[in-house]
This record gives C-alpha cells, structure tokens and sequence, in this order.
C-alpha cells in the first residue's frame, strides 16, 4: 500500500465519530489537490467553443432554446467580471432536449465533459428522495456548492425534475445564485446554475399547437410568442414560495414540444449511433409506429418527443 493510501486510510479511522457527509466533501477536495490531478481549473481546461455548431447539429427542433442558451453563455463567457453567477431554467414537456442541451453546454466549456470534477449533476428525485431529511440535504448540497466553487470559480451545477425538488432545499441555495460580491468569504459570481424541468410544458405545447393552427410556422416562432403564455406558469412555479425569488433566474428557456419531422430525424441519428444506414421510407415508418402523436385527428405533436426513440428503435429492429 502506498503512502497516499496509507495516509488516507489513517484519517478515515481518525474521524469515525465525524459525520460522513462533511468529512468526504473535505477528504475529496484535500485527495484531489495531493494527486495532481489531470484537470484544472484554468483556460486550457474551460472555455467556451463550438457551442454554437453543436446545438445547431444536435438540439433538434429547438430554434429558441438554442438562440437562448447561446446568447446566455457567449455573454457570461466572456464577461471577466460578472455580477452574478449564470442561473439557467429550462421549461418544456419530456422528450424536448432539455437535459441534451445541459449536456451540450458541459461538453463545450469543459474538456472532459461531463466526467469533469468541476460539473456536479444532481437529480431532485434521485439525490433528495426523502421529505424528512430535507434540512440535512440542504446542508450536505451548501456544504457542496461552497466547496466545490472555493476549488473552482467556474464551477456548474445542474438540477434535474426541478419540478419535484423540496422547496427548502431550493431556499437553502438561493444565496449563492443572487447577486453578491462574496458569501462568506467565497465568490460565486462565475459560477453557473443549470435546472431543468417539466413545469410549462403543458402551456408550451397549448401555445405552439395555437400558432399552427393560426397559419404560423414553427420556424417562425420568436420567444416572445411563447414568453406571455409560459410567463403565468413560470412565475407561479418560481414565486409559489417565500423562499425563492423569481429574480436569481437570469433565462427563462422554452423548449418546443416535437413534431413528427423531429423524430424522424431523431431515428435517423440514432440509427446511425448504432452503426446502421438509415433509409428514409423506413424511418418513416417508424416514426409512426413508435411514437404517439397528438391531436389524435392530425398527428401533428409528439406525446414523449424523443425520449424513448432509443429504446423502443431496439426493439422495433429485432
């Protein structure tokens, strides 16, 4: 056994009667700094490049989202000194690329992704599962953020099903997405904030089937034409509480529900992942028998967009 492991075997047994939570936050980023880790904290590791190529090749279907998003992390990006850090919420129904686009974001300002020690992904329904042990979740996740942005300003945090997280342990970290110079000691004005959720998605798909209807083309459509209708229910979600101001989210982002020529390129791309020659009559085909579409009488929205497309395309080949 080498001396590192040695020495952190000892400490392990030095603070059996410390709280786990605590200690490992401690011993990760003590751990990390000793081993010379094959990541920093600088340009050469995080910046933003080919954001823009990426979501127009891989965000399907999602013309203001990606205006949004990239207008959003070219302006933070290159602003030395923000005066807060980057808060990002991401509203539509499942299936629309919400988490995609949260993914795309992390692989194009961190050069290891997604596996970056400096992108902490939490899932409120998965991480905070348990009503009853909300105020130790608010603490460990405070504990999480200040450690982490003390190690690395540019630090990212994305939360999934936004919708179903305890409003508490929202309220415990609003302080570190308002606007302050520094929390204890601790600047978070670089740091970026990324939730994701389903709340509006029904009021988007509503306005979006409406501006068809009245002759519109999705293409056409603007954020402002969704903005009003999203605004009531996006409020509602965010201000429902003492806890949270509407105020510490700098982007409200829409995501369109998906039309019957999305999956079809949704198959297609999926298709060519797994190493077959897509063929266009065939994905058709597909695109009709593997996802519901509504209104029944036009078959014009798809009920779950893209996210199942993998799964039942497997099995629809074998």
């Amino acid at each position: 056994m080498n001396s590192i492991m040695q020495l952190t075997l000892l400490l392990f047994l030095l603070v059996g009667a410390c709280r786990a939570d605590y200690f490992f936050g401690d011993l990760k980023d003590w751990f990390d700094k000793i081993t010379a880790p094959n990541e920093y904290c600088n340009r050469e590791w995080i910046t933003l490049d080919g954001l823009e190529a990426d979501l127009g090749r891989n965000l399907i279907g999602q013309h203001i989202a990606s205006d949004v998003i990239l207008n959003a992390m070219t302006g933070f990006k290159n602003n030395d000194n923000p005066t807060k850090p980057l808060v990002l919420s991401f509203h539509g129904s499942s299936g629309t690329g919400k988490s995609l686009a949260s993914q795309l974001i992390v692989k194009n300002i961190f050069k290891k992704g997604m596996d970056s020690r400096f992108v902490h992904f939490f899932d409120s329904v998965i991480n905070f599962p348990h009503a009853s042990q909300v105020e130790t979740y608010k603490s460990q996740l405070q504990h999480w953020i200040r450690g982490n942005v003390t190690n690395c300003a540019h630090s990212m945090f994305i939360f999934d099903q936004m919708d179903k997280m305890h409003p508490a342990i929202i309220d415990g970290i609003k302080p570190f997405m308002d606007y302050q110079y520094k929390l204890d000691g601790v600047s978070y004005q670089k740091a970026i904030f990324i939730f994701l959720g389903n709340a509006g998605g029904e009021i988007i798909r509503e306005s979006t089937l409406v501006s068809w209807k009245a002759g519109k083309k999705r293409e056409e459509l603007k954020l402002e034409d969704v903005k009003t209708a999203l605004s009531s229910v996006v409020f509602d979600f965010w201000s429902s509480a003492f806890w949270m101001s509407i105020n510490v989210v700098d982007f409200f982002i829409p995501f369109l529900p998906l039309e019957r020529q999305h999956i079809v390129q949704c198959i297609m791309v999926e298709m060519v992942a797994m190493g077959l020659q897509p063929d266009h009559n065939k994905v058709c085909e597909m695109a009709d028998k593997i996802v519901v579409y509504i209104p029944d009488d036009e078959r014009r929205i798809s009920v779950s967009g893209c996210k199942r497309v993998a799964s039942r395309l497997r099995h629809f080949m074998q």
